[in-house]
């Protein structure tokens, strides 16, 4: 596929030419806290009027400020509030219901599964899952399914994942989700791992839910500056991170990293949710505003796998504890 689009595109420039299609459309966001690419994505998108942005985050008071900004910035553009934490599939599901009771919200255009963790110290969730894999993967598959009634029911919906060319680092460790226990963790390869599920988890939406007209992608928005990675000791964290990609031979090992403005982060994440073009290509891996070559560009073929998708489909529901026959 041909694109006029390249690292340099930004999402403003994007929001500007799709206005069209944004105007008017029901758009929840995972993870809108204030510094954050939801938070950028969300604010860039309301120049174009969308009928209503959901805002949701695990500390509500950090989804006010966004609202908050909204209302100063767009005040004809309505905003919700959802309460969402990942980490907790309890909650995950509370917070599902609640959108599922919206009576005045009968369809969601675009869902874009923002939220994530990176690269933090071994822990497990309520759950009992490895916390990246809880937060950017399972927690994200359960609420889009539990909400895919809302999500079917708009004209062309979409389901945007936002994944990482870090899936690199790690497939989905079938046998091994946690590390051992966190014997043999590596928090570059966890994130990893949460990165490749959710490329499978576009896939698998693509596939099973196509002839209902969804249209499911993931992305690599870029490296961008943001609290994401506000945790980490950059001198000591980079190193480990160059010594993972080392270890496996990827060329990002040996490079530095050319960073992005948030404006240019977030132009992925436009191009997914709303450009025309993507309409014959569910299912793909974006990067730049494009489909990502993987003659040329990061994508690894464990992340693009429909078989992985699909075992990876049936573990999720084993996990999670139900199932979603579409």
């Amino acid at each position: 596929m041909a694109t006029k689009y390249n690292a340099q595109t930004t999402g403003s420039e994007l929001v500007q030419e799709l206005a069209d299609h944004i105007r008017g459309k029901v758009i929840l966001t995972t993870g809108v806290s204030p510094g954050g690419l939801g938070a950028h994505f969300v604010e860039a998108v309301a120049v174009a009027k969308p009928a209503l942005l959901i805002l949701t985050g695990r500390n509500p008071a950090k989804v006010q400020q966004t609202a908050n900004v909204l209302a100063e910035s767009h005040p004809s553009v309505k905003t919700r509030i959802l309460a969402l934490d990942l980490g907790s599939l309890a909650a995950v599901r509370k917070a599902a219901a609640e959108v599922n009771s919206w009576d005045d919200v009968p369809a969601i255009d675009v869902l874009i599964n923002n939220a994530g963790i990176m690269a933090v110290d071994y822990a497990v969730s309520p759950d009992g899952f490895e916390s990246h894999f809880a937060t950017n993967h399972l927690g994200h598959f359960l609420f889009t399914n539990l909400i895919m009634g809302k999500i079917l029911a708009a004209g062309k919906p979409r389901v945007v994942n936002v994944s990482s060319d870090g899936h690199r680092l790690s497939p989905v460790r079938f046998d091994d989700l946690d590390f051992h226990r966190g014997e043999y963790y590596n928090k570059w390869r966890a994130y990893g791992q949460s990165k490749t599920a959710n490329m499978l988890m576009a896939l698998s939406l693509a596939e099973k839910l196509k002839s209902k007209g969804l249209r499911a992608y993931s992305l690599h928005p870029g490296v961008i500056g943001t609290n994401l990675g506000g945790h980490l000791d950059w001198d000591v964290d980079i190193a480990s991170l160059h010594e993972s990609d080392r270890v496996l031979g990827n060329k990002e090992g040996w490079r530095e990293f050319q960073f992005k403005s948030p404006d240019r982060g977030i132009a992925t994440h436009v191009f997914a949710a709303f450009h025309p073009s993507l309409e014959d290509h569910n299912g793909a891996y974006l990067q730049d505003a494009h489909v990502a070559d993987p003659w040329t560009e990061t994508v690894k073929p464990w992340g693009t796998s429909p078989i992985e998708a699909e075992r990876l489909w049936r573990l999720s529901e084993k996990l999670v504890g139900e199932q979603f026959l579409y």
